[in-house]
C-alpha cells in the first residue's frame, strides 16, 4: 500500500459523506461532507490570498470543529500546518508565528484579544477560527476572497459539490506536513518537522492497536496543537469515521464527568493527571474504610468488591469504553495499581512530540504495570545501558515516527538525532527481556547524592503524591539535601475541618512515613508548603526549573 496520509482523509470523507463527523459539545455538528465543503472554501481562500504549496499556515484556539477542519484543509491544500498551543502567552505565540514564517492565521477569539497583529509582520491575513471571519487583511485578494467566497464556491462547482470533486494534495513521505513547537518544561520552544511519513506511520499504528470503528463516539479532550490529543484524538479517529465531540471549554473534572455521561466515548486518551482526579475523587474514598480494606484481603468476596469497583470506574466514563490510554506524564503507582488489581482495560503509552508522537504501546491485556509497553510498529528502541534490563540508561529510538529535525536549529537537530538515525529522547528506562520499556526519570531532572548515588525525583514525587492530602509535589535539591514542595489539596483538608496549621503537621508526618519507605540516600529533609498549583505545561507536566531555587 502507498503511505500516504491524505489518502486517509481523503478516503474517509468520500466513505463517511453522510456520517456525523465534528460536533462542539453542547453545539453544532458538521456531518463528513459539510467538513469536505468547509475544506474547499478554505482551500478558495488560500488560492486567493496567494498562498503556494510548502507555505505556512498557523492555528491558535480551543479545540472545536473549526480547529479541526482548519487543519485538514491546510495539509490537504499542501500547505504546512503550525497548530499553536492556546495556553501559551502572547509574545510566545508572536515569536512562533514569526520564527514559523507563517503567511495567514487562524486564531480562537479568546487568544485574538490579547495578541498585537503590529509584532506579526510577515502575516498577509488574520482569521477567526469561530466563523472565519476577517480580523486583519494585508491583501485586497485577501478581502476579495472572503467576500465573494458563495460565489467563488459556486462558480467552482455549478451543478452542486459532490465527493467526485474531490481531489487533494498527494504527500510524499518525507514532506514536511506540521511544524509543532514544543512547549519544554526545561527550556524554550523548539520548532519540531513532522513529515508525512510519521502523520502515516502514527495512524497506521492506531489502526492496527486500537478498537475504534465506523460511527463510534469519542471525546477532545487533551489540546490538538499537541501531537498526543492531534494523533490519537483527531486524525485516528477522523480516519476511521468516527464522531468526534470537542469540549471546547476548559475541561475541569466536572465538565468532563458530564461529558462522558452524555457522549458514553468508546476509547479514552488521557493524560494521568484526568484520571487520578476521576479515581481520587470518585472511587478512592468510598475503597478507603476500614471494613472495605478488609474484605478486599478476602478471596472470596474480593472478586465480586473487585467487580463492584470497576464498573464504577467503568460508569465514569460513560459505561462504553473500551480501553483507556493514558500517556504524556508519569502515571501515579497507587492508582495504576488499583486499577490493576481490578482487571480494568487501560494501558500506558510512551512517546514525544519529535515521533508525533508514539515510541512504545502495548495492548491492555498484554500490558505490564509500571511499564509503557514495548517499541511500536516500524519503532526501534533500544537503552544505552552496559544492562538495559538493571543499569538506567537513556531511552534511544529511530524509525518513520522520527521528525526530520528542529526548524532553523541544525545545532539542536545535531544534538537529538546521531550520524546513525536515533533519536536521543533525554529520558532514563530499564528495558526488560520481553522488550517492555520502563522510565525513570528525565536525564534533566535526575538529582545526585552527595555520595553518588543517582536520585530520581518523580519517584519520590509519585509515592508523596499518594499520601492524605497532598495534591502535588516536587522534589528539589538544596544544599545537598532533598526538600519536598508541596501543594495541598485544601478543598479536602477545609472540607474536614483542617486549620492551616493542622495541614503543615499532616505534611510533616507525610515526610516521616515517606521517609520509612525509602533508602537512606534519598530521604527528604524538608517540606515546603506552596499555596497555589505549579505551573505547567500543557501536557500538564510541572514546569520544573521555575522551581529549582525555591527558598525556604
Amino acid at each position: 500500500m502507498e503511505q500516504s496520509f491524505i489518502a486517509y482523509i481523503e478516503d474517509s470523507i468520500k466513505k463517511n459523506w453522510d456520517l456525523d463527523a465534528l460536533t462542539d459539545y453542547k453545539g453544532a455538528t458538521l456531518q463528513y461532507k459539510d467538513v469536505a465543503r468547509k475544506i474547499e472554501k478554505l482551500h478558495i481562500i488560500f488560492e486567493a490570498s496567494g498562498i503556494e504549496k510548502g507555505d505556512k499556515i498557523a492555528l491558535c484556539g480551543r479545540n472545536s470543529s473549526h480547529w479541526g477542519v482548519t487543519f485538514l484543509a491546510t495539509l490537504t491544500y499542501g500547505a504546512i500546518a503550525v497548530p499553536i498551543l492556546h495556553e501559551f502567552k502572547a509574545d510566545n505565540i508572536h515569536n512562533i508565528v514569526n520564527h514559523s514564517e507563517a503567511k495567514l492565521l487562524f486564531v480562537g477569539d479568546r487568544i485574538w484579544e490579547d495578541l498585537n497583529e503590529a509584532a506579526m509582520p510577515l502575516l498577509q491575513g488574520i482569521f477567526l477560527m469561530t466563523d472565519f471571519s476577517i480580523m486583519v487583511s494585508r491583501s485586497p485578494k485577501v478581502d476579495y476572497a472572503r467576500e465573494h467566497l458563495n460565489a467563488l464556491f459556486g462558480s467552482k462547482f455549478p451543478k452542486n459539490f459532490r465527493k467526485e470533486h474531490i481531489a487533494y494534495h498527494k504527500d510524499q513521505p518525507d514532506e514536511l506536513a506540521v511544524l509543532n513547537y514544543t512547549s519544554g518544561t526545561t527550556s524554550y520552544s523548539k520548532g519540531v518537522m513532522l513529515p508525512y511519513r510519521s502523520l502515516w506511520s502514527n495512524t497506521d499504528f492506531a489502526f492496527r492497536v486500537l478498537p475504534l470503528r465506523q460511527g463510534d463516539r469519542t471525546i477532545s479532550i487533551l489540546p490538538m496543537a499537541h501531537m498526543y490529543g492531534l494523533a490519537f484524538e483527531f486524525l485516528y479517529e477522523f480516519a476511521v469515521g468516527c464522531h468526534i465531540y470537542y469540549l471546547t471549554r476548559m475541561p475541569s473534572p466536572k465538565i468532563i464527568f458530564q461529558a462522558f455521561a452524555d457522549i458514553r466515548p468508546a476509547i479514552v486518551v488521557s493524560v494521568p493527571l484526568i484520571i487520578e482526579k476521576i479515581i481520587k475523587k470518585k472511587v478512592l474514598p468510598k475503597l478507603d474504610t476500614p471494613a472495605m480494606k478488609i474484605l478486599l484481603k478476602l478471596p472470596f468476596i474480593n472478586d465480586k468488591i473487585k467487580t463492584t469497583i470497576r464498573e464504577q470506574i467503568m460508569q465514569a466514563f460513560g459505561g462504553q469504553v473500551a480501553v483507556v490510554i493514558i500517556g504524556g506524564a508519569a502515571f501515579n503507582q497507587e492508582v495504576e495499581q488499583l486499577l490493576h488489581m481490578i482487571g480494568f482495560p487501560y494501558t500506558v503509552g510512551y512517546g514525544m512530540t519529535e515521533c508525533g508522537p508514539i515510541i512504545c504501546y502495548e495492548d491492555w491485556q498484554r500490558f505490564k504495570p509500571g511499564s509503557c509497553g514495548k517499541a511500536a510498529p516500524r519503532m526501534e528502541v533500544k537503552i544505552l545501558s552496559p544492562d538495559p534490563a538493571n543499569v538506567v540508561g537513556e531511552i534511544v529510538c529511530r524509525g518513520p515516527n522520527v521528525m526530520l529535525g528542529y526548524y532553523k536549529n541544525s545545532e539542536a537537530t545535531a544534538e537529538a538525532i546521531d550520524s546513525e538515525g536515533w533519536l536521543h529522547t533525554g529520558d532514563l528506562g530499564l528495558m526488560d527481556a520481553e522488550g517492555n520499556v520502563t522510565i525513570k526519570g528525565r536525564s534533566k531532572n535526575m538529582l545526585l547524592s552527595p555520595n553518588g548515588q543517582n536520585i530520581y525525583p518523580e519517584e519520590i514525587e509519585d509515592k508523596l503524591n499518594a499520601m492524605p492530602y497532598v495534591a502535588e509535589s516536587l522534589i528539589v535539591q538544596q544544599n545537598d539535601k532533598l526538600v519536598g514542595l508541596i501543594y495541598p489539596d485544601f478543598g479536602e483538608a477545609y472540607a474536614h475541618g483542617l486549620t492551616n496549621n493542622d495541614i503543615e503537621q499532616v505534611m510533616e508526618e507525610n515526610r516521616v512515613a515517606l521517609n520509612t519507605e525509602l533508602p537512606a540516600y534519598s530521604q527528604v529533609a524538608k517540606i515546603k508548603i506552596y499555596p497555589e498549583e505549579f505551573e505547567k505545561t500543557p501536557k500538564k507536566s510541572i514546569k520544573r526549573y521555575l522551581y529549582q531555587e525555591a527558598k525556604g
